[in-house]
């Protein structure tokens, strides 16, 4: 049983980047899976061909929330798996051709997920090259980065959808349609993209894109990775011919139906979703903008659920702890940085200074948060300042 006393302090729930809370048509989609169809989807009775056809549903669900053909998903473990699968599976691909001194340069972006920045640091130890396209200081990525580094040996470029901590949208698009027409592979991290804006792998001309449920209100421990069709990469687990052979292990039936029945009703109320969102996100703003605090990215085409605001001579440690106290709840960047005492990388390559950037707070949104709500936010932030 959960910890009542500790769980009934947050009232207000604002770090919806972090995690979305399970919304109930998920939780009533994935309710038969955990007893009654509890068969390996892998096996050939009538109990495990419920489960097939559920996992098999799912998958045109996530297909159709990013425009893409249901056997272009592979489910994985999460947005993490699902990073470092898009970029060692493509790399491991490639082992044999760096050897003999072919393609082995690979491009993301200084403003990446830890998922990104880990697994290439892991690729540079297999050998091959790395290199960062810079962000400006909206925190946005401009095509002419990826051109400026580009190679003949460039077999990959890795460039986010929506930045976690600010908000920020890349211009995937354009991105996309230069790495097609020179022969490079995409990847984009649009897991703070996908449910919030519209995804359509097509016009982005994405090779390879990450998901994970739980950060638009389906379960966590479950994601996806699209793979365009004729993509080349490896696998990284290994064993069974789960996932058409791609991903060994038998499948989360009710996470994978949890994700499904998320990207289904996230796709559906799409626009919705974003009219309740941006005036909440307006009046964050305003407010804060009041109190003297600089709006990072503010000047960038963003997503509608994220404001990252740095609040003059504040800590923002602290002021987060303070908040929680108060039962209001907020981030202070990445929830997988959360901890770490030094800035963060993402405002720090936007040019904020250390004080500046160690004064910003991740205050983001989701579609249960209400106007009131914001409004005793922004009351109790001022008392708390």
């Amino acid at each position: 049983m959960p910890n009542q006393t500790l769980q009934n302090q947050t009232r207000i729930y604002l770090d919806n980047a972090a995690t979305t809370p399970l919304s109930q048509v998920a939780r009533e989609a994935m309710a038969p899976y955990f007893a009654e169809v509890f068969g390996n989807a892998s096996s050939p009775y009538a109990v495990s061909r419920a489960a097939r056809s559920a996992i098999d549903n799912a998958r045109a669900q996530v297909a159709a929330l990013i425009g893409a053909h249901a056997d272009e998903i592979a489910f994985t473990s999460g947005g993490t798996e699902s990073d470092n699968w898009a970029l060692m599976g493509v790399a491991l691909a490639n082992v044999a051709s760096l050897k003999e001194g072919g393609k082995g340069h690979i491009i993301i972006s200084n403003i990446e997920h830890h998922a990104v920045l880990e697994a290439a640091n892991t690729l540079k130890v297999l050998g091959f090259e790395v290199e960062e396209a810079q962000a400006d200081e909206n925190g946005v990525v401009g095509v002419e980065e990826i051109a400026r580094l580009w190679k003949p040996s460039t077999l990959l470029a890795s460039v986010m959808a929506v930045n976690n901590e600010t908000g920020a949208r890349q211009p995937a698009e354009e991105i996309g349609a230069w790495c097609r027409a020179k022969g490079v592979l995409f990847h984009t991290d649009a897991i703070q993209a996908a449910g919030k804006i519209e995804v359509d792998v097509s016009k982005w001309n994405c090779d390879l894109l990450s998901l994970s449920a739980h950060k638009f209100n389906g379960p966590k421990g479950v994601g996806a990775l699209y793979i365009r069709r004729n993509t080349v990469m490896r696998s990284l687990l290994r064993g069974g011919g789960q996932e058409r052979g791609r991903r060994a292990g038998t499948e989360n039936t009710p996470g994978i139906v949890g994700l499904g029945a998320a990207a289904h009703h996230a796709r559906e109320n799409l626009e919705s979703n974003a009219n309740h969102l941006n005036p909440l996100r307006a009046r964050l703003e305003s407010e804060l903008e009041n109190l003297g605090a600089k709006i990072n990215a503010r000047d960038s085409l963003r997503a509608p659920h994220i404001v990252n605001a740095s609040l003059p001579h504040q800590r923002a440690e602290t002021l987060a702890l303070n908040l929680d106290l108060k039962g209001f709840a907020v981030g202070t960047g990445s929830a997988c940085a959360s901890g770490a005492i030094e800035p963060s990388h993402v405002l720090s390559a936007m040019g904020l200074d250390r004080e500046t950037s160690r004064a910003s707070l991740r205050i983001s949104l989701g579609v249960q948060n209400t106007l009131d709500e914001i409004e005793e936010f922004l009351e109790t932030l001022k008392k708390t300042i």
